[in-house]
């Protein structure tokens, strides 16, 4: 029995190699449900491999986590920004650990890496109503793909969106309900199920675009080439973020991001009179704190 014990600890290794990194990365990818936890993961995971390969052989321990985090703070990125992407590495460190990759003690003393502290709440970004006029009539609307992307942006601005709902979106999605256009049955992060009022204008802004692209069942948002050609594919989040950045670019607005327009949304409607409840089912939000974080409630930047 002892020899059996041995023979078994002598696989765990100190130094990881691309492989058994890649191995690990794939066994925590499975084990996320969500799509976009799937891509957060994955991108934090594979910006710690380049940042773990590019140094001499490191043992993988606590000791290298240190010493990335503080790699991490260097490149001034937001607390937020460091304790997703160390909560990624100690999720590699568990599933290293779990397929006998790495030695157990090793993986705990990774979990044991605290995070970055958070000074004060980040209220984020919003645009003001004019500003959101503006950077719907951006999109030129006499091409297709200017069509396409208007109607991205009013479903961010109008719906309060997150990019992975968005792409998602079918035509069987959009109903009638007490006779005014929703999205029906959303399922978000979470699973939490909602349904989502559209505006009149947010939906015209989504007909222009189906009507021109000849679409009538299926995804709604797909890949137009250069040449103004649909494809059969779905676009990305990827590829909603650089809509936003370009359209936003032609705006002349500074420091904008996707979920900037699900901020800007919840605010509009709370400044129009909407409850905070309802704002909160609008979100999906299973916190109401969550949605007076969206909002800024707690922090009045105009004096009145």
């Amino acid at each position: 029995m002892a020899h059996r014990k041995k023979s078994k600890r002598s696989k765990s290794k100190t130094i990881l190699r691309l492989p058994d990194l890649e191995q690990s990365k794939n066994a925590v990818l499975h084990s996320l449900a969500a799509v976009s936890s799937q891509e957060s993961y994955g991108h934090a995971i594979d910006e710690f491999i380049g940042w773990y390969c590019s140094e001499p052989r490191l043992s993988f321990n606590r000791s290298v986590v240190l010493r990335y985090r503080f790699f991490l703070e260097q490149k001034n990125l937001a607390p937020s920004t460091i304790n997703v992407r160390l909560a990624a590495v100690r999720r590699l460190a568990y599933e290293a650990s779990d397929t006998g990759l790495l030695s157990p003690e090793l993986a705990a003393g990774i979990r044991r890496v605290k995070g970055a502290k958070r000074l004060g709440v980040r209220i984020g970004n919003w645009l003001t109503l004019d500003q959101s006029r503006t950077l719907l009539d951006e999109p030129p609307s006499d091409s297709l793909r200017g069509k396409r992307d208007r109607a991205i942006l009013a479903l961010l601005i109008g719906c309060g969106l997150r990019r992975a709902e968005l792409v998602g979106l079918g035509t069987e999605d959009f109903q009638v309900r007490e006779e005014r256009w929703v999205i029906a049955d959303l399922i978000g992060k979470g699973k939490h199920i909602r349904t989502v009022p559209v505006p009149v204008w947010a939906k015209r802004a989504v007909d222009e675009w189906t009507v021109a692209a000849g679409i009538g069942g299926g995804a709604i948002f797909r890949r137009v080439s250069r040449l103004g050609k649909i494809g059969g594919d779905r676009i990305t989040p990827k590829a909603i973020w650089h809509i936003v950045k370009a359209a936003a670019k032609r705006a002349c607005i500074k420091d904008l991001a996707p979920h900037d327009l699900r901020r800007t949304c919840v605010r509009l409607c709370h400044l129009a009179g909407g409850e905070l409840e309802q704002i909160q089912f609008l979100l999906g939000h299973a916190s109401v704190q969550t949605t007076e974080r969206y909002l800024g409630c707690k922090q009045k930047l105009s004096l009145e």
